[in-house]
């Protein structure tokens, strides 16, 4: 018996060891060229030699990033099989009347990667030239303005009911489903807002084909100086966005640490840190203990805010 357990254990060390032994997989639930996408990539390139194995980033786009959720939550928990997490895994648990997987429990939560602040944006030629604009619109003709989003459920759709709710507007909601396609019908002028995040919208502005209105970061921003926060205008509204790494439930406590510490490696890169700062974010490592009680604490809160504003659940 205690030869048994000793191949039991030293099986398991060796398993870990070799992690991991084929092409790892990093699935992502919106389409190519979305700032998740953008992400995923950066991250898998420099993740590739560190483990040892290519990490390939494959597209599962559809329901908000559901599609991509569901299939990682029932995949073999071996570490073969990762998802690009983001902050729509707690907007959509919060927006949905059930899912096919546990929002919280069916993942093994590796770490963040980066946060990022919201932009609320308008095309260059649009009239809006200010947060305040929106506001006085919206209030003397209810409905008119839209708003596009990645999708219903997602942050981006929820960030504008949240604005709507504090500012005491009601506008049109038009989502997309993830993917360039909401900034497209930005630029052309068939939307009046975006509810964006920079990753995706801060070349744009920069180039001037998009104008700014405001962030949900709690201060303004070094690459957008003149641009103030929401709350200036909205008190209370800040928010902070992410990305991560998450890996079907039950995945090895071993494999996720191996995980963990791999892709703190990645985010100490100078090269990582400086490209996410041009796409208006911050490498963000933590615990896989700090990012589950995250995701918990995000699920709640959007729930608080589904139940107020009475958004009709899927």
């Amino acid at each position: 018996m205690i030869r048994f357990l000793l191949l039991l254990a030293f099986s398991g060390s060796v398993l870990a060891q070799v992690y991991p032994d084929r092409p790892v997989r990093l699935i992502v639930g919106f389409p190519p060229g979305g700032s998740s996408d953008t992400v995923a990539r950066l991250v898998a390139q420099h993740l590739s030699p560190l483990l040892g194995q290519p990490v390939l980033v494959e597209n599962k786009p559809g329901a908000g990033g559901i599609i991509g959720s569901d299939f990682v939550a029932k995949s073999t928990p071996d570490g073969h099989t990762l998802l690009l997490a983001t902050a729509a895994n707690a907007t959509t648990a919060a927006m949905m009347k059930s899912l096919p997987f546990e929002a919280v429990k069916d993942f093994a939560w590796i770490t963040t990667l980066t946060t990022y602040p919201f932009v609320i944006a308008t095309g260059s030629n649009s009239q809006i030239n200010t947060l305040q604009d929106v506001i006085t619109r919206a209030r003397a003709a209810p409905r008119t303005l839209s708003y596009s989003s990645a999708g219903v459920g997602t942050s981006h759709h929820l960030l504008g009911e949240w604005f709507s709710a504090e500012s005491g507007i009601e506008m049109i909601h038009v989502p997309f489903k993830g993917g360039t396609s909401p900034l497209t019908e930005v630029l052309a002028g068939r939307i009046d807002l975006m509810f964006e995040t920079m990753t995706l919208v801060l070349p744009h502005i920069k180039s001037g084909s998009l104008r700014a209105l405001a962030l949900t970061a709690p201060e303004p921003k070094d690459y957008l100086p003149a641009v103030p926060p929401v709350a200036r205008i909205v008190p209370g509204l800040v928010f902070q966005s992410w990305l991560g790494i998450a890996a079907p439930g039950n995945t090895r406590t071993s494999v996720v640490q191996r995980l963990n510490s791999e892709l703190r490696k990645v985010l100490a890169l100078p090269e990582v840190q400086q490209r996410l700062a041009a796409l208006g974010g911050a490498a963000a490592p933590v615990s896989p203990e700090q990012m589950r009680q995250q995701v918990q604490t995000e699920v709640e809160r959007w729930q608080r805010l589904v139940e107020s504003r009475k958004l009709e659940r899927n």
